[in-house]
């Protein structure tokens, strides 16, 4: 009877555990310090896998720039995440690319080191989005739109530019910012 009790009180515990998401886990920004995407938390994120040398380069960067200018910081943000996997279009020092994304783009939005986004090295973050969205990486500028609670609620190709999620987005914003001021 007491081992019945001890085992449903561990099986009770067990569900008790909050369900893993996007903010639970960490990165090294752009600058070599490891920070917890929990930072994140309580806003809306686009994170995306950025390279300096793709064809999607200049189109992209422009789009998450002025998104991040229109709706960031405070409730959004774009988390940029280089990667050199796809075509060898990132080769690039870290140091190297967010002095090209900041003078080029003038970037504002938070970089973070370079990682692989798909195969057995993925950055663990990555993995998470791949598998629950169901779509990995298959190129340079895939972009995944997490909620303030850390789940994935979108995922678009490089094909699909910025400014077609942009509405997805801005409803986010605006239904987090209508919660916030119910909480006033």
């Amino acid at each position: 009877m007491v081992a019945a009790a001890a085992w449903l009180l561990l099986w009770a515990a067990a569900c008790a555990q909050r369900e893993q998401d996007f903010y639970d886990f960490k990165a090294v920004n752009i600058r070599g310090k490891l920070v917890s995407l929990e930072k994140y938390r309580g806003s809306v994120s686009l994170v995306v896998n950025v390279a300096s040398e793709c064809g999607f380069t200049d189109q992209h960067y422009r789009a998450l720039q002025q998104l991040q200018r229109d709706l960031g910081p405070h409730h959004f943000n774009v988390l940029a995440f280089p990667c050199n996997q796809f075509g060898q279009q990132e080769p690039d020092s870290n140091k190297e690319i967010e002095s090209f994304a900041r003078r080029t783009y003038s970037v504002s939005f938070p970089m973070f080191s370079k990682i692989a986004v798909t195969g057995t090295g993925a950055h663990p973050a990555f993995k998470y989005l791949a598998q629950t969205s169901g779509k990995e990486p298959t190129w340079n500028f895939w972009k995944y739109l997490v909620a303030p609670d850390g789940k994935v609620v979108g995922a678009w190709d490089p094909t699909v530019s910025v400014e077609e999620v942009r509405p997805q987005i801005t409803a986010l914003v605006r239904k987090l910012i209508l919660r916030k001021r119910e909480d006033l």
